[in-house]
C-alpha cells in the first residue's frame, strides 16, 4: 500500500473516531426522543447544534467538516495512486493532511482562533499541492 493509501485509511479511520467524539455526548446532552428521530427541525423545535453544548456543537460541525475535505483528499490520493505518481513529495502531502485532520478536532472543540483555520488550510493546501503534482 502506498503512503498516500495508508494516509488515507487512516483518516477514514480518524473519520470513524470522530463520529463517537460527537455522537456520544450529543447522546448525553439530548434526549432519547430527538437523538432517535428523524430529526426533522420543525419537530425537533430547531437543529441540534442549537441544543447542545457549545462544545459538543464544535464536534458536530469538525465531524461534518471532515467528511468535506474528505471527499478531496480521496480524489488526490487515488489520482495520484492510479496513476503510479506517489512521491516522496506526495507521501508528505498526505502525512501533513493527516496529522491537520487529528489536529484539527481539539482545535476545533476548543474553539482556538486562528489556529482552527490555519490547521484546517494546511491540511486543503496540502491536498492542492498533491493534486497539482499529479498534473505535473
Amino acid at each position: 500500500m502506498t503512503p498516500e493509501l495508508t494516509a488515507l485509511t487512516l483518516a477514514a479511520l480518524l473519520q470513524v473516531g470522530q463520529f463517537f467524539l460527537m455522537a456520544v455526548p450529543t447522546n448525553v446532552e439530548l434526549a432519547p426522543g430527538k437523538t432517535l428521530s428523524p430529526r426533522d427541525r420543525d419537530r425537533l423545535g430547531g437543529d441540534i447544534q442549537d441544543q447542545v453544548s457549545a462544545r459538543t456543537a464544535r464536534l458536530i460541525r469538525a465531524w461534518e467538516n471532515h467528511f468535506e475535505s474528505l471527499a478531496l483528499f480521496t480524489i488526490a490520493v487515488l489520482v495520484i495512486s492510479l496513476s503510479d505518481q506517489s512521491t516522496g513529495f506526495t507521501a508528505a502531502c498526505a502525512w501533513v493532511y493527516l496529522a491537520a485532520r487529528v489536529a484539527y478536532i481539539p482545535a476545533y472543540a476548543f474553539g482556538l482562533v486562528p489556529w482552527r483555520s490555519l490547521i484546517w488550510f494546511a491540511g486543503f493546501g496540502a491536498t492542492a499541492l498533491m493534486l497539482l503534482a499529479a498534473l505535473l
